[in-house]
């Protein structure tokens, strides 16, 4: 132990815990940390090592959050489905919102108690990232799906989102960073759960994702995350532009800001998140969908299709094109999200 000056030696709290007999924390076991993790609200956990092939983009920003990281624990907490199925898109929100509140208690509960066991750990945000003094670059800690299929807990589907084995794509995803080896880590699933039955091609309301497995992210981003940093940031372009109310009114309908309101009074709403909702994949989802297929898409599917309602898109993209030629009923707005 490193020598200490005699008048730090001799504070009583320094002379406490040197009289403490604190023996290094070993490796985490694996047992012991899932049982902890289930316990604070996760569904499911898998560790794996910071030294994974998969995970070489994430070193670097990880040992940045916390050096001396060696494990990554990636933490799953499931959606209740119907929630987001729902076209009441303040129904399928407030179901985001409220699973990003469990994952993220879970998370700081968990931490806790590694921390209590003698390791440096942190849990960064299972939801919105946050670091915004790197914008517009790479604002998020760690990459939650990149770690979640290294460990195990999931593949990457069609629509670019993690599908659990047995949950399904109604997940929210998290990861702690911890300083220690776990007992064992997860291996990467030996199949897709992804059932590619494309319909999450078909519920994208901006075509964002391509048969062949392509992906338009602008597009995707310009609607379904209009209320969060871009799309607010154009409405209040918006607002800086207008010759007076009466102009603005012109250009914003009493929706809109009232919705852009509710976001940003509560929390920024999604504007579609069809993908998701339309998938039925995962063994505790799949039943109705091999049940009744026709059930499935004219309960589950047309609902949203059909759904009028604003979509916002880029000026002359693909996706513009997409909703007048796909969606008769909703309503195409062009926005500028690089204002």
């Amino acid at each position: 132990m490193t020598k200490l000056p005699s008048r730090i030696a001799a504070h009583p709290s320094v002379r406490a815990v040197q009289g403490r007999d604190k023996p290094e924390p070993g490796p985490i076991d694996a047992a012991w940390l899932r049982e902890i993790c289930l316990a604070a609200g996760a569904d499911d956990v898998a560790a794996v090592s910071l030294d994974h092939p998969d995970l070489a983009g994430e070193r670097k920003y990880v040992l940045e959050a916390l050096p001396g990281t060696r494990s990554l624990v990636s933490l799953v907490v499931r959606m209740n489905r119907d929630n987001v199925r729902t076209p009441a898109r303040s129904v399928a929100n407030q179901e985001f919102h409220r699973s990003g509140e469990i994952i993220n208690e879970a998370g700081h509960r968990i931490t806790r108690i590694l921390q209590d066991a003698g390791h440096r750990v942190i849990n960064p945000s299972a939801t919105f990232p946050m670091e915004m003094d790197r914008f517009p670059g790479r604002i998020w800690v760690v990459a939650h799906k990149t770690v979640a299929v290294a460990a195990g807990l999931g593949a990457m589907g069609v629509h670019r989102n993690v599908i659990h084995p047995r949950f399904g794509n109604f997940v929210l995803l998290a990861t702690l960073l911890v300083d220690a080896e776990v007992s064992e880590y997860g291996k990467p699933l030996d199949y897709n759960p992804c059932l590619e039955c494309k319909l999450c091609v078909a519920a994208c309301p901006v075509g964002a994702i391509a048969k062949d497995g392509a992906f338009d992210a602008a597009a995707c981003a310009t609607h379904n995350y209009r209320e969060f940093m871009s799309g607010f940031t154009d409405w209040v372009a918006t607002i800086a532009d207008s010759e007076d109310g009466a102009d603005f009114r012109s250009r914003v309908t009493e929706s809109e800001n009232a919705s852009m309101w509710q976001s940003l009074s509560f929390k920024a709403n999604y504007k579609a998140a069809y993908c998701m909702a339309v998938c039925p994949a995962g063994e505790d989802v799949l039943g109705p969908y091999l049940q009744d297929r026709r059930e499935f898409l004219d309960t589950v599917l047309r609902p949203l299709q059909d759904k009028p309602e604003t979509i916002y898109v880029n000026p002359g993209s693909p996706a513009k094109e997409h909703v007048e030629r796909r969606f008769p009923r909703k309503t195409v707005k062009v926005v500028n999200r690089s204002r």
